[in-house]
């Protein structure tokens, strides 16, 4: 829960609920009388300081998925690197993956380290138009645990926000951990003062898979957070030798392209499987510039451009400020 003090009880309503201070729960922890007299309820005042922040930056993304292991990661620093493909666009990636982030290490900035300046952390860049933001960037080592309960992963997702110098930037995206969970529930509080475009939503195609990225969907229509589209990754594998395609993960009812038709949600596209993209990853090497003509390349940059396409949707159709207050 996202309004639970460190030093609470286990079974803590929550500063935000009704029950606050009030409840069973609530006998003999130190907070009790604050919560009791509704002062927690007042809205958080980092809130509106990252509505400031963020005012510079044109598009937010989030990248969710209900499931670990599909890929999340990887879409969103391909997503990056294809949106920065354009030296004319500014692009960041904000990894708030706080117990396993593997953005460094996709994006070729493992052992990097985030400096302060004046005006806040400066992101680590790949390219001059490519920054990023990661706790991992704050580890010792990469195999470093991050052990936090919740209101500390939620005050480092409200540091990034809030105190990196993120300056003028066409798209940020946000890289999220699975599940529905913490950090999805603070990102999407924390950016209520300013404008979201929206979310998306990656799977792949078996059952197992679709069961956890449909709880991501009721998730974002919940929290009224707009769903740019689905991705289903690992969609196939083209052989890189003979071009044959085989399904190594049986859609075996129906895939995302089902579950978007009975959900009314718009799939952005398929990509295939592809060794040479973990490896790509492992190296840190872009993809795109390592194998450019492959079958996966191309359904990134199509997925891509109707990724643009539906950014500038929202932008001109919604006009209204997110709300989300817990």
């Amino acid at each position: 829960m996202a309004d639970v003090p460190d030093n609470a009880p286990e079974h803590c309503p929550g500063t935000q609920s009704e029950k606050a201070g009030k409840s069973t729960a609530c006998q003999g922890c130190p907070n009790q009388t604050l919560c009791a007299s509704g002062a927690t309820k007042a809205p958080d005042p980092a809130i509106a300081e990252i509505g400031v922040k963020l005012s510079t930056v044109k598009h937010k993304i989030l990248v969710l998925s209900g499931k670990g292991g599909v890929g999340k990661s990887t879409f969103s620093a391909h997503l990056a690197h294809a949106l920065a493909s354009d030296i004319n666009k500014e692009v960041a990636v904000l990894d708030i993956d706080i117990c396993g982030p593997s953005i460094p290490r996709i994006m070729g900035l493992e052992g990097e380290q985030v400096h302060q300046s004046g005006s806040g952390w400066s992101p680590v860049y790949v390219e001059d138009n490519l920054a990023v933001m990661s706790i991992g960037f704050l580890l010792s080592s990469p195999d470093d645990a991050v052990i936090w309960r919740g209101p500390k992963k939620n005050g480092m997702i409200k540091q990034f926000l809030r105190d990196v110098d993120w300056g003028q930037l066409d798209y940020l995206i946000v890289d999220t951990p699975p599940g529905t969970s913490d950090e999805h529930l603070s990102i999407v509080q924390y950016l209520s003062a300013t404008h979201i475009d929206g979310a998306v939503i990656i799977t792949t195609p078996q059952e197992v898979s679709l069961q956890d990225v449909r709880k991501e969907i009721r998730f974002c229509q919940k929290v009224k957070l707009p769903i740019i589209g689905v991705v289903e990754n690992m969609s196939g594998f083209v052989c890189p030798k003979c071009k044959n395609t085989s399904q190594i993960f049986p859609a075996t009812s129906g895939g995302a392209e089902r579950m978007c038709s009975d959900l009314n949600l718009p799939l952005l596209g398929k990509i295939p499987l592809d060794p040479r993209i973990g490896r790509s990853c492992d190296e840190g090497r872009s993809f795109f510039n390592e194998v450019p003509d492959s079958p996966a390349t191309k359904a990134y940059h199509s997925i891509v451009q109707k990724h643009m396409c539906m950014c500038t949707k929202h932008t001109h159709t919604d006009t209204h400020t997110h709300e989300y207050t817990g």
